[in-house]
């Protein structure tokens, strides 16, 4: 099986551990995964702003850099669900005949990270270690647009360690949604302060979920409040191993 990692824009400006992590977990699961190069944005920015024409480039650019893979893996539910579901979209309005077959043959392969660990891969138990207490919040993108349901915590329940601390109105959303939070800052933050308030009410050490753009957001909350809790990425939880990890 070729496995091609989608790192995201996000992981690759701001959180390069979490992909380093994704390619130490499948790598320590006996998947031989690549790094296309020549990958760029998703497109997702573009989309839910309602720029599709300006998309279409982009997109193009997606199916080109991943053809002939055969799994296309992101450690990002909102990513996954641009190329899932909105591509598709761009890809029709543009009237390119050959850049929709393109698409409709690259999206059904992408997978966010827990759906490739579960379904693909049959696994639950990653042999990961992570001794902390733990609450898991479940991003809309994951939740809604792919329906993950609890694959992630499938995972996190196997870790040799964790404690998995259920986290109140779990599928609430944290206020980001990307433009959203720059367009709307004061509803944003007051949804990210709620969602803050329900973290710290579980007494986790850390707080976890699928994708970064909503660990930024909350986790900066978190961090101002110095509650002292931690945001991190599923993958770098699945990744670590008692004594370190790989």
């Amino acid at each position: 099986m070729r496995v091609a990692l989608m790192v995201t824009c996000i992981n690759d400006a701001l959180y390069p551990g979490t992909g380093q992590a994704v390619v130490t977990l499948l790598r320590r699961l006996g998947v031989d995964v690549e790094f296309p190069e020549s990958q760029t944005c998703c497109a997702q920015p573009m989309v839910n702003t309602g720029y599709l024409d300006e998309a279409v480039p982009v997109v193009r650019n997606f199916v080109d850099a991943f053809a002939g893979y055969d799994a296309v893996v992101t450690p990002s539910g909102s990513c996954a669900g641009c190329a899932r579901h909105q591509h598709s979209i761009v890809a029709r309005r543009s009237g390119d005949a050959s850049l929709a077959a393109a698409v409709e043959t690259t999206s059904p392969k992408v997978y966010e990270l827990s759906e490739f660990l579960v379904d693909v891969l049959g696994v639950t138990d990653v042999g990961a270690y992570y001794p902390h207490t733990v609450t898991y919040h479940p991003t809309c993108h994951s939740l809604r647009m792919l329906g993950v349901g609890d694959r992630p915590r499938q995972l996190l329940e196997h870790v040799r360690g964790l404690t998995l601390l259920e986290l109140p109105a779990a599928d609430q959303c944290c206020g980001f949604g990307g433009t959203f939070a720059v367009k709307n800052a004061d509803t944003s933050v007051a949804m990210g302060s709620d969602k803050a308030r329900h973290v710290r009410e579980t007494g986790a050490e850390v707080l976890a979920a699928g994708d970064n753009s909503c660990l930024t957001h909350i986790g900066g909350l978190l961090t101002r409040q110095r509650s002292g809790v931690r945001a991190v990425h599923l993958a770098e939880i699945l990744a670590a191993t008692e004594g370190g990890r790989g």
